[in-house]
């Protein structure tokens, strides 16, 4: 869902910038934090575990087994699979970016192939147009909120 605050970007100031962060309902910190919160948690645990309540022995031990999980953890080629999923990402959005209805070529088809110059191709051209762009104005409306905000009944579309 796409939110709009472009209004509160331009007032930010650079020390009020951080109460912009949380502010933002699509944020990757409102996405993430508790992510972070459980692995933060559980680093402290496994950290203070190791510090101050195992042996000598028992901490050779946990080493020797972080060392073996890390042998097996380089077998995965991390950047291939964050590279194949970026990948993945930028293509699904540049699919949606071209599939996008533009009215532009369309109304380069249109005054090419309706030809004429009087009144009477003007105006068809013209209401071709306006065809053109109540069908996307309707498309847009029933995919973007902030569309629909501006348009919410057929009223606010006349």
């Amino acid at each position: 869902m796409t939110v709009t605050y472009s209004s509160k970007v331009a007032n930010a100031t650079f020390f009020g910038f951080h109460r912009l962060l949380l502010k933002w309902k699509g944020s990757i910190y409102k996405l993430l934090y508790r992510e972070f919160i459980v692995f933060a948690t559980l680093y402290t645990a496994i950290s203070v575990l190791y510090r101050f309540f195992l042996t000598g022995s028992q901490k050779r031990f946990f080493e020797k087994l972080s060392i073996y999980c890390d042998r097996y953890a380089e077998q995965i080629p991390v950047t291939f699979v964050l590279g194949f999923y970026v990948t993945l990402v930028v293509n699904r959005w540049w699919n949606q970016f071209v599939n996008l209805p533009w009215p532009d070529r369309l109304m380069f088809l249109i005054s090419s192939c309706v030809q004429g110059r009087d009144e009477y191709g003007r105006l068809l051209r013209r209401t071709l147009m306006r065809y053109v762009n109540l069908t996307s104005l309707l498309i847009f409306r029933s995919v973007s909120t902030a569309v629909y905000k501006r348009f919410p009944t057929m009223d606010h579309v006349v």
